[in-house]
């Protein structure tokens, strides 16, 4: 945990000692934090004529109340303007919008814009950062990335090779710059990162190069590291408490080797678990929650045990890093099932009680909904019926009950697992909309073959072991897009699509939700009954999530067309070879037919004269 940048402060010093000594550790006291920055995002994003965080608010709702389009009207939207991003690769982002600007970020070579509003798309500043070349060979899915955050009147912006960037938002001035990965040991960046009271929250991407995956806090006003907490290793690193931190599947404290008992030898030091997804937080609780990756080497054999804590949902104290509860989806992976997929904060009815909830679509096509509180699982189910790499989850384990058939191992040709390693949901996310009590999600409808094979580690190198080819699930078709309730495990409505929907989703007070497919068609539904009210092809297929924001009394969406990620890899990054891409090429090899690469920010809106 060694770093030039690391600063250890006060409590989460403290907390640190005492989880090293195994001893209890003080609970939080609100007085000590800075809260200034967190309370005024909070704020900010009650606000709908803004989107001031990538995910909207903090509970990841990615839902607006605002309904000057709606169900009556969305046939009349058009293109009000569009700007190009300037680059070629996918755009899996959003842009935020903080008062009357705007601002986005592309994939490498990560310029950052600031639109000005005022003056329909005027460019306002540009920051152009360094480039490290190291970076795109170690970007196993597409030079991607996932949008800035707002914080303390800067723009924070992740880049690929690992810089996180606090910008002026008026001017684009460098207020401070950090390093938090290195590509040359395979580490990149491509999430968003999240601002919590005065505090920046950062992932790392790279476990299919055998990064030992961490969340990282900094200070918002130096960009001095606070904490750091890894996914694996001894509990000190993790910064789990042995009698405090529950595993939430078993209702009892971790114990004081929670992870390294868990790997053979020394493997979780190239265990994987990267938190490259979404984050959510619950001011109320003061929890942050975010889910890591896969285990490093897709090969299971390589690799006994439950591999803790990969795949594993962390609901985290911002302040010191401590974790309450850790719950693992996919013990012992052996298919690629990242863990990494937003946590959405909402109350549920559990018992006929209302219950704050987190839910989560994995990407091993389960939903689960747990207790926010407590990490205790108070529903799970399938959402696609195709499922067929677990029968259920167990209720005396509160884990996976694995078909014997489809768990893959070194040597074995496993044929016919479902999902694929996209898993029925990749890191698109869902919205929730309050209004209906429904989840609004889009999704893949894939299966594989899947060889594994050993595989040795090298700093920097591809740590994959695995063969994998995908085929579209059963019916034919790859995305679906679906209205969804995870206490019922019911589906009102389905909309299926020839490729994977990889673009997340928004819904409105308007009676809408809103997305995009790879083919390039960005859609506006009716959430009651899936109707598609509109729909426009934009340049480039749709890998991104929209947002909405009022400006001058008109309501406008944005969203990024750019096709690339893991989806359309073939396409992005001229790979032909079907198993290329891992597996992910053959499966796509026609969407050439549809659509090209390029980047364009769309923005939609009613015309002038209609309401």
């Amino acid at each position: 945990m060694r770093s030039k940048h690391k600063v250890w402060k006060s409590r989460a010093a403290i907390a640190a000692f005492g989880l090293a000594a195994g001893v209890a550790f003080a609970p939080y006291t609100p007085a000590h934090a800075n809260t200034a920055p967190a309370t005024s995002l909070q704020a900010m994003s009650k606000n709908p004529d803004q989107w001031v965080m990538p995910t909207g608010t903090y509970n990841n709702w990615r839902y607006s109340p605002l309904k000057q389009i709606n169900t009556s009207n969305a046939k009349n939207l058009e293109a009000a303007w569009t700007m190009s991003a300037g680059t070629d690769r996918g755009l899996e982002g959003q842009p935020i919008v903080v008062g009357n600007m705007m601002y986005f970020e592309t994939s490498y070579p990560n310029n950052i814009f600031a639109i000005n509003l005022n003056h329909t798309g005027r460019i306002a500043w540009k920051f152009d950062p360094p480039h490290d070349s190291n970076a795109p060979p170690v970007a196993c899915c597409d030079v991607i990335n996932r949008g800035p955050a707002f914080g303390d009147g800067m723009v924070i912006a992740d880049a690929l090779d690992g810089m996180v960037y606090a910008l002026n938002a008026k001017t684009g001035a460098v207020v401070w710059k950090t390093k938090n990965a290195y590509p040359t040991k395979g580490q990149t960046i491509t999430s968003a990162p999240m601002v919590i009271k005065n505090l920046v929250m950062v992932g790392v991407a790279g476990g299919e190069f055998g990064v030992r995956g961490y969340m990282t806090a900094y200070n918002i006003k130096t960009g001095k590291q606070v904490w750091r907490a890894y996914s694996e290793g001894p509990n000190k690193d993790m910064l789990l408490s042995p009698t405090h931190t529950i595993n939430a599947a078993t209702g009892k404290p971790v114990g004081p080797h929670s992870s390294t008992k868990t790997w053979q030898g020394d493997e979780w030091k190239v265990g994987g678990g990267t938190t490259w997804g979404w984050y959510s937080y619950s001011p109320k609780l003061d929890l942050m929650y975010y889910g890591s990756g896969n285990p490093g080497t897709w090969n299971p054999s390589q690799r006994p045990g439950k591999n803790r804590w990969s795949m594993t949902v962390f609901a985290r104290n911002p302040e010191t890093g401590v974790a309450k509860w850790v719950y693992q989806m996919t013990p012992h992976d052996g298919w690629d099932y990242d863990g990494v997929n937003e946590m959405v904060l909402a109350d549920v009815k559990y018992h006929g009680k209302e219950v704050p909830a987190v839910v989560h679509f994995d990407r091993n096509g389960f939903c689960y909904v747990w207790n926010q509180a407590t990490g205790k699982l108070l529903a799970w189910h399938k959402y696609d019926p195709s499922v067929n790499w677990a029968y259920r989850i167990s209720k005396k384990t509160n884990e996976p009950v694995v078909d014997p058939a489809k768990m893959t191992a070194q040597g074995k040709d496993v044929k016919d697992v479902c999902p694929s390693s996209q898993g029925d949901k990749d890191e698109q996310p869902v919205s929730y909309d309050p209004q209906t009590g429904l989840f609004y999600a889009p999704l893949n409808h894939l299966c594989m073959s899947y060889q594994a094979f050993n595989v040795k580690y090298k700093a920097g190198f591809p740590f994959v072991g695995a063969i994998v080819n995908m085929i579209p699930g059963p019916g034919g078709y790859r995305g679906r897009f679906i209205a969804y309730n995870p206490m019922t495990g019911k589906t009102k409505w389905s909309i299926h699509s020839e490729f994977q929907d990889w673009g997340g989703a928004m819904t409105t007070g308007g009676g809408l939700a809103f997305y995009g497919t790879l083919k390039g068609m960005f859609r506006v539904v009716d959430v009651k009954t899936g109707k598609i009210l509109y729909q426009f092809k934009c340049p480039s297929g749709i890998v991104g999530n929209p947002i909405t924001y009022m400006h001058d009394g008109r309501q406008y969406v944005a969203i990024l067309s750019g096709v690339g990620g893991w989806a359309a890899i073939g396409m992005a990054d001229n790979l032909h070879k079907g198993s290329a891409g891992l597996g992910a090429v053959g499966l796509n090899a026609t969407l050439t037919n549809y659509t090209n690469l390029g980047g364009t920010l769309m923005v939609f809106a009613l015309p002038a004269t209609v309401s």
